[in-house]
């Protein structure tokens, strides 16, 4: 079951149903009606027809009573007229039709062939007047939740959230604290709060997320998007940063090949050192920058074929080998962790597609699997206090509607503090 509740703001009261166990909720939303008048009582009497395949202009004039002199009038029309070519099934046509069996307006929704905003027409006698529909543009921050089902990437998308969302609760909020392919079971429950942006009420845009929280075994796992030093970083609810230096694994969900240490190499037949990790992965596959960084080389190097090194300062430098291409850095560029910087390929020495990774401290080579850094120093003073005062509102309306949608039968809470046991995980990969 998944559920969209939308909220005002992260300090409006949410209303609970009477009944304890129900397991849904629904709120009403008002959304803005185009084409009225303000201070002005009429008989408007709006009227909606979206266009069926084979069906014409002409039939819905016919269909709804509207004479043959008021369609030509629309078919002339200047702005109208190369619009009406562009009519697909599909396409929302509005009118407005009083009780006196009038015609008063005409409005074009928009859409594919329409464009951004309607086109209204207003019929006055003989003439026929193009009206200015006012946009209005609203965002409202709501709450959506759901269980993760057999896919989190489908429930995900159910609840309206793109790509992008579910990269940041899967690659930046959540990436070490819930492994995506093993952790989650069918009934574990995931809450996200975004900004949403409505214009004419439509649904134009959904924002990055603000807050989420995952119900894990009856754990509740919470993460809160801040802004630090005028960049946006995710935060646990006590101020402590979500973000590691480096990314252990620059390709996401790729198979590690070869570790550090001595081994037979494939192509020489010696045995020599291996200073790095081999994962491989398919020609094309991006490859991500373990860190903040500066682009310290990009080119070829004997063995390595097409390489890319960056400087994440310290005395940190990491290298990325055998790439296919380059992703359009050059020398001396920043670059942010999770950058794209190039390729999987196999240039240089290698028996297949994969990417070589090394992690050096100092010039000497480590083991990039086995290297523990600090993580960011979490929020302190007038900063800290500011996190809390944002955030807190965020975690009680989360709670709140996960509460209201999901109490159990036995009256238990999302978030016990002794999880009930379950029989098994069932993987759910980011993809579906």
């Amino acid at each position: 079951m998944l559920l969209a509740a939308i909220v005002p703001g992260f300090s409006t009261v949410l209303n609970t149903p009477n009944n304890p166990n129900a397991q849904r909720m629904t709120m009403t939303l008002s959304l803005p009606k185009l084409g009225h008048r303000a201070g002005k009582t009429t008989d408007d009497r709006w009227q909606s027809i979206t266009l069926k395949p084979g069906q014409t202009l002409s039939g819905v004039f016919e269909e709804l009573g509207i004479p043959y002199d008021q369609l030509a009038r629309v078919m002339q029309h200047p702005t109208i007229k190369p619009t009406l070519r562009k009519l697909r099934p599909g396409t929302v046509l509005s009118f407005n039709l009083p009780a006196d069996g009038s015609v008063r307006a005409m409005r074009l929704e928009a859409g594919p062939g329409i464009g951004d905003s309607p086109i209204e027409l207003e019929f006055n006698g003989d003439a026929l007047r193009e009206r200015a529909v006012p946009v209005e543009i609203t965002t409202r921050t709501v709450v959506l939740t759901g269980e993760v089902g057999r896919s989190l990437f489908a429930s995900a998308r159910a609840l309206g959230l793109g790509s992008s969302q579910l990269e940041q609760l899967t690659d930046e909020m959540f990436k070490y604290d819930i492994d995506f392919d093993s952790d989650l079971s069918e009934d574990d429950r995931f809450s996200v709060v975004v900004d949403q942006t409505w214009k004419n009420g439509q649904l134009v845009n959904t924002g990055p997320v603000q807050a989420a929280t995952f119900t894990v075994d009856g754990h509740l796992k919470s993460a809160f998007r801040f802004m630090r030093d005028g960049k946006p970083e995710y935060f646990t609810p006590d101020g402590r940063s979500l973000k590691r230096p480096f990314i252990r694994m620059p390709i996401p969900y790729a198979r590690l090949t070869s570790g550090f240490g001595g081994r037979n190499h494939p192509i020489l037949g010696t045995f020599r050192m291996h200073k790095g990790v081999d994962y491989a992965a398919s020609t094309g596959t991006p490859i991500q920058a373990a860190g903040d960084a500066k682009v310290e080389f990009v080119g070829q190097k004997s063995g390595y074929g097409n390489v890319v090194i960056l400087n994440h300062g310290a005395g940190k430098t990491t290298l990325y080998g055998h790439m296919s291409r380059f992703a359009g850095i050059h020398t001396g560029q920043r670059v942010a962790q999770g950058a794209v910087i190039g390729y999987v390929g196999s240039t240089g020495m290698a028996t297949g597609p994969h990417l070589h990774y090394e992690f050096r401290v100092n010039g000497v080579q480590v083991n990039p699997l086995k290297m523990t850094m600090p993580p960011p120093a979490p929020l302190t003073g007038d900063t800290l206090v500011a996190f809390k005062s944002d955030t807190r509102h965020a975690l009680e309306k989360i709670r709140e509607v996960e509460n209201v949608v999901f109490q159990l039968d036995d009256g238990s809470r999302v978030a016990s503090a002794t999880p009930a046991p379950k029989a098994g995980k069932r993987g759910n990969r980011r993809k579906g």
